[in-house]
């Protein structure tokens, strides 16, 4: 088959189609990720055999011979990769829900969840993001299982990133769940957009925050970053 028949011949779903649709404008800007309209039509099921044929063909045009043992499973591999795990917060049946149980003990202080490690990828070159997650809040009468505030961050981790982004989702879900603006978040992350191409600068960090509510009091505030110091 001559090289440009390869490169013409890959087969799409016509309703499905990325070409036909990439022009639709997003239904989400501003905090929320933006999707377009159709982007829970498909299962994840056809969403993997797709992505799996594209893979295979971005592989055969970089050279690759994929008819060699370690590379033969490579594209189906990639596309679950994709759509179960590190892109599966795109997908809104996995957003966690929110358990609150009734705050009997009366406690009105901060509580502090930190060192929350997160994985995510950055939306402009689809490479790692990886850090810390720190994240605070008061109770209005309400309290949030621990394990929860860990999802929540995972969940919008897990899709195309930047890191402005995350860390506003993540404060805007903790106010929804817990029905306070007493919330602060931040985030301390390396991405290897930085690191590993680029500027290939290794050494650095981004820190984002996002203070709400009772945490915009200077007094708050340095609380809160003063016990994240603590070891």
């Amino acid at each position: 088959m001559k090289q440009k028949e390869i490169l013409l011949n890959t087969q799409l779903i016509k309703e499905f189609s990325l070409e036909e649709t990439s022009d639709e404008p997003p239904i989400e800007t501003g905090a929320k990720t933006p999707l377009r309209e159709d982007a829970f039509e498909m299962d994840d099921n056809l969403k993997i055999e797709l992505i799996s044929k594209h893979f295979k063909e971005i592989m055969h045009i970089l050279g690759l011979d994929l008819t060699d043992d370690s590379l033969k499973g490579t594209p189906t591999r990639v596309a679950k990769m994709y759509v179960k795990e590190i892109f599966s917060g795109l997908n809104p049946v996995n957003k966690p829900k929110a358990k609150l149980f009734d705050n009997k003990f009366q406690y009105n202080e901060m509580l502090i969840e930190k060192d929350i490690t997160f994985y995510s990828n950055c939306e402009h070159h689809f490479v790692p993001i990886y850090g810390k997650a720190h994240v605070a809040y008061v109770s209005s009468g309400k309290v949030i299982g621990l394990s929860k505030i860990n999802r929540i961050v995972q969940y919008f981790a897990r899709r195309p990133q930047v890191q402005e982004r995350l860390t506003i989702q993540i404060a805007n879900e903790l106010k929804e769940a817990l029905k306070t603006e007493d919330v602060a978040v931040v985030l301390d992350a390396n991405h290897l957009c930085v690191s590993s191409r680029g500027v290939n600068d290794y050494n650095s960090s981004t820190i984002t925050t996002n203070y709400s509510g009772k945490f915009q009091q200077e007094k708050v505030k340095q609380e809160f970053l003063r016990l994240l110091a603590l070891k």
